[in-house]
């Protein structure tokens, strides 16, 4: 990889006094399972890297009578193991333990799973952001069996955060902060379908550091389902995070959103109309499913995922509601 200055901060101002007003010229290090990559490959080549580990500000899971606070620094196995987590945030605590590396889940952190960049073949392999050559998107006519059927065009690449899909049905926060002072984003819009080459995928700018994540408070029912090709060091085809708002044994109102689908977490708003109201049955869930995939466009190798998508859906209700199929 190419040299580097190194950077150890002790506080979160000290290390976006570190940073660059310019994306290229300085990365953000925590568990590293990303960046170590993209920078072996020369995908970055930051004149200084910022290294977070010890900042204790970043760590550790507190439950206030406003929710859940997560600090940027937790990793995937403190996440899936919290009884907190585990006793009112289901679906959060699903999506980490579905990692099946212990290596990711004890290294990786929940700062890093929403900042990580595309596993897009053609982004790893220098093509950019979009997958462009010659001025035409490579994706569509190219090797797309994982890539996006939904929100395709320009960006055809998937969203490929764990934690994202159930942060955003839970309705999340994160907290972004700069050396000119914080700011808060819902985890719906932090995730950014790129229009060109100069658009990140997420709402960060270079001068920021994600601190923590706020989940609100409520009492609703969760699961995450994922549907991936082996059960071994891999990424999911599909997933997806549902919550659901109960009124006695009926649903007051649910979120669906779906995972590894599309350039950003996709809100299955079809799925959610036809959940209002209902009973969650395997009928109702399988019906779900359906209207949750109504809208979806594949690509020439990907039409799979309709289907891996449409059963992710109903999984992850029945799981949920605890409704056995």
């Amino acid at each position: 990889m190419q040299s580097f200055e190194f950077a150890n901060p002790a506080t979160v101002q000290e290390a976006v006094g570190l940073l660059a007003p310019r994306w290229g010229q300085a990365d953000v290090l925590a568990g590293g399972t990303d960046l170590l990559s993209l920078m072996k490959d020369y995908l970055h080549t930051p004149k200084r890297v910022v290294n977070i580990k010890n900042i204790k500000e970043l760590e550790g899971i507190q439950k206030t009578g406003a929710g859940l606070r997560i600090g940027a620094l937790v990793t995937m196995e403190e996440l899936a193991t919290n009884a907190d987590v585990r006793a009112g945030y289901k679906s959060l605590a699903d999506a980490a333990a579905g990692i099946p590396s212990p290596q990711i889940r004890n290294m990786g952190t929940v700062g890093g799973d929403l900042c990580q960049r595309p596993r897009c073949w053609y982004f790893r392999q220098g093509f950019g952001l979009l997958a462009m050559k010659d001025g035409k998107p490579l994706a569509p006519d190219g090797e797309n069996k994982y890539h996006a059927i939904f929100g395709g065009g320009p960006a055809y690449f998937v969203s490929p955060s764990s934690l994202g899909p159930a942060l955003v049905a839970l309705g999340a926060k994160v907290k972004l902060v700069s050396a000119k002072g914080s700011r808060e984003v819902a985890v719906a819009k932090f995730f950014v379908a790129p229009k060109d080459e100069n658009t990140r995928e997420i709402a960060l700018l270079p001068n920021e550091i994600l601190t923590e994540i706020l989940v609100p408070a409520g009492a609703v029912r969760s699961a995450t389902y994922e549907v991936r090709q082996k059960e071994a060091l891999d990424w999911p085809l599909a997933t997806a995070s549902v919550v659901l708002h109960m009124r006695g044994n009926t649903v007051a109102s649910a979120k669906v959103v779906l995972g590894h689908v599309a350039p950003t977490p996709w809100e299955a708003l079809e799925a959610e109309k036809a959940l209002a109201g209902k009973t969650i049955t395997a009928e109702s869930a399988e019906e779900a499913g359906k209207a949750a995939v109504s809208g979806a466009q594949p690509l020439s190798q990907n039409a799979y995922k309709v289907q891996l998508a449409k059963v992710a859906v109903k999984r992850a209700l029945l799981e949920a509601a605890k409704v056995k199929a």
